[in-house]
């Protein structure tokens, strides 16, 4: 290479470092601090025309409000330091797919169930166990329900895994909720509160109306019993106080806390905030949505009674 095209070579080179100063502005040049301009976004939403009518008001959530009661163990456990992302979502994923193989219906804690499970030791291999809901708790991939019967004079109770794969079948026969939320108190009520018919037929409400309340107030046994239930706040029970002496009465009173309830940070731990839990259930909601319709639809096909008699 000859002097002058080093002499070319260079010019180039200071031009093509002179216009690329020029598109730079002063102060993203001269300065470390970030230009205003630069910063804004190219293309600007078209924003449109406020509607007085609708003005002011809050875009409604798609997800229905009563989805934390229905499926209550999609959320987490509250405590943080048993809480992992990665984990939850990954149950929430098995759920689902456990959820398009059987079909997991809408019950609460006093609602009657018919369980179908395989069982090797069994005649045709599989078990159907009638109860009553008396709890239901834990969350996630380890939620469980137990369901209460008394036969032959004996009262018995089995725990289910809400998704574990040897369970067949789950039918509600009568849906409903209790005053309390649990009824392990059962276990030391009447035999008659408990006692249900192992060919009970399924009592089918309306397509629509709200889940009935069952106020009714169970007769408790005589002590001894299963947990002092005078220490809690049931609603429930009709005669606790009949069992109840003056000393058992005063240590429940020193122990009770009735400020608690106003306690909002207590409270506040104890459960999962609003805005994550519709954050949850937005990436559940549409295949839930879609097993709700086909439920809906399979009960309106066994709803349907063909006439024996054609005009």
């Amino acid at each position: 290479m000859n002097i002058f095209q080093r002499h070319l070579t260079s010019r180039r080179i200071s031009l093509l470092t002179f216009a690329r100063l020029e598109l730079l502005s002063p102060a993203a040049t001269y300065s470390t601090k970030p230009d205003p301009a630069a910063a804004a976004p190219k293309f600007q939403p078209q924003t449109r025309s406020a509607n007085p009518a609708t003005s002011g008001a809050e875009r409604k959530s798609m997800i229905p409000p009563e989805y934390r009661y229905i499926y209550q163990e999609f959320l987490p456990d509250p405590k943080v330091e048993w809480r992992n992302q990665i984990r939850e979502k990954l149950e929430r994923l098995d759920m689902l797919n456990r959820r398009s193989n059987v079909d997991i219906p809408e019950f609460y804690v006093g609602s009657v169930l018919a369980v179908t499970s395989s069982d090797v030791h069994a005649e045709g291999k599989t078990s159907r166990f009638v109860g009553i809901c008396i709890m239901r708790e834990k969350c996630g991939l380890r939620a469980r329900f137990i369901l209460r019967n008394v036969v032959d004079n004996q009262g018995i109770e089995i725990s289910y895994d809400l998704y574990d794969p040897t369970l067949l079948k789950i039918e509600v026969l009568r849906l409903e909720k209790r005053l309390d939320d649990h009824l392990i108190y059962l276990r030391d009520a009447l035999d008659e509160y408990s006692t249900f018919s192992l060919n009970m037929e399924p009592e089918s409400l309306p397509e629509g109306a709200p889940v009935p309340v069952n106020d009714v107030k169970v007769v408790m046994k005589p002590r001894p019993w299963y947990d002092r239930w005078e220490r809690h706040d049931l609603q429930g029970v009709a005669n606790v106080d009949e069992h109840t002496n003056e000393k058992k009465r005063l240590k429940a009173e020193k122990l009770a806390t009735p400020w608690e309830r106003f306690d909002l940070m207590k409270e506040y731990r104890r459960t999962i905030p609003e805005e994550e839990q519709k954050e949850i259930f937005a990436e559940v909601y549409s295949q839930l949505h879609q097993q709700e319709l086909a439920r809906k639809k399979m009960k309106r096909k066994r709803t349907f009674v063909k006439p024996t008699k054609l005009a």
